[in-house]
């Protein structure tokens, strides 16, 4: 029998009308009786998008269950980072907790029993700012218990408070680049993680990324605050390949993950981030150790010429 979930649910679509069929789905497995639904408008110099926009929103005609159903459907393209920020805003502007989904990440029925629990049992521990459904690890848990905490923000399924998304800023307003230099190494030992933090930050600033998540990152990063992550992962990104805004890589490691049983959910004994998973996973998505090889290939380099100058 499936799980019905006591949170509100927020769906983030755009044009993927296949995919957003399969999240609705198990949407619906899990009944939440209040649904908002907001899609970004179309881009009109692309061809056929119009179409796809319109044939995702109806995806709403796959509501069978009783519910109360907000939508927030933009006729403009805004953009991932306008378009997805404003909708968690006007979300949390309703909720004071919830889920939040987009039309790529199918999640299981019992990510919906995670976030609850979750949600209800961190309600008011301002140490914890994120609930995430993703695991990245490739097999590898952390502890005995159901989930342990990251330093990291998962985005491919999640859930919060308004306590936190009132502190989002898309910006990155209050931060600069030489303050963020000195705090990164507080967060992070390796120093290519740091630099390509800093990199990104800096492209963020400048404009030069359309993306809204990063930015939560961040100032998760600068709240010293701890993520939830399960020891299974609960959450599969049904989005990568043709058609994908930024997972375009079908052949990526994190493609379609399957989903795997949660059981009973037990909590961990103590409250610290298990800063070896979050290397793994940044020393494979910012290829850590191929630029230590390409650092010492270059050093070698140098030390030869400077041996042959003598």
């Amino acid at each position: 029998m499936n799980y019905k979930t006591h949170s509100p649910v927020l769906l983030l679509l755009f044009n993927r009308p296949d995919t957003t069929r399969r999240v609705f789905e198990a949407i619906g497995q899990a009944a939440p009786k209040r649904l908002y639904i907001a899609a970004d408008g179309p881009r009109t110099e692309r061809e056929n998008e119009i179409a796809l926009c319109k044939e995702a929103r109806e995806a709403i005609a796959l509501i069978n269950w009783p519910c109360e159903v907000k939508t927030l459907f933009r006729d403009e393209n805004l953009g991932c980072k306008e378009a997805v920020s404003s909708a968690i805003d006007w979300f949390f502007e309703q909720e004071e907790e919830g889920i939040i989904l987009e039309d790529d990440c199918l999640p299981s029925n019992d990510f919906f029993r995670f976030c609850d629990e979750l949600l209800e049992r961190y309600r008011f521990d301002t140490r914890i700012r994120h609930i995430g459904g993703s695991n990245l690890q490739q097999g590898q848990q952390w502890g005995q218990a159901s989930y342990y905490y990251s330093n990291l923000t998962h985005v491919w399924g999640w859930a919060s408070w308004r306590r936190v998304w009132q502190q989002y800023d898309k910006e990155l307003s209050a931060y600069t680049a030489e303050d963020v230099q000195i705090a990164l190494p507080d967060i992070f030992t390796e120093p290519i993680i740091v630099n390509t933090w800093l990199q990104i930050f800096n492209q963020l600033k400048a404009g030069q990324i359309d993306t809204w998540d990063y930015q939560l990152t961040f100032i998760n990063f600068f709240n010293n605050s701890l993520s939830v992550i399960p020891n299974v992962n609960l959450i599969s990104n049904i989005g990568f390949g043709e058609g994908a805004t930024h997972t375009v890589d079908a052949a990526n490691r994190y493609a379609a993950l399957p989903h795997q049983p949660l059981g009973e959910i037990v909590h961990p004994l103590y409250m610290l981030p298990q800063k070896q998973a979050d290397y793994n996973t940044l020393a494979h998505d910012f290829e850590v150790e191929r630029i230590k090889r390409k650092n010492a290939k270059l050093h070698r380099r140098i030390k030869r010429w400077f041996k042959n100058k003598r």
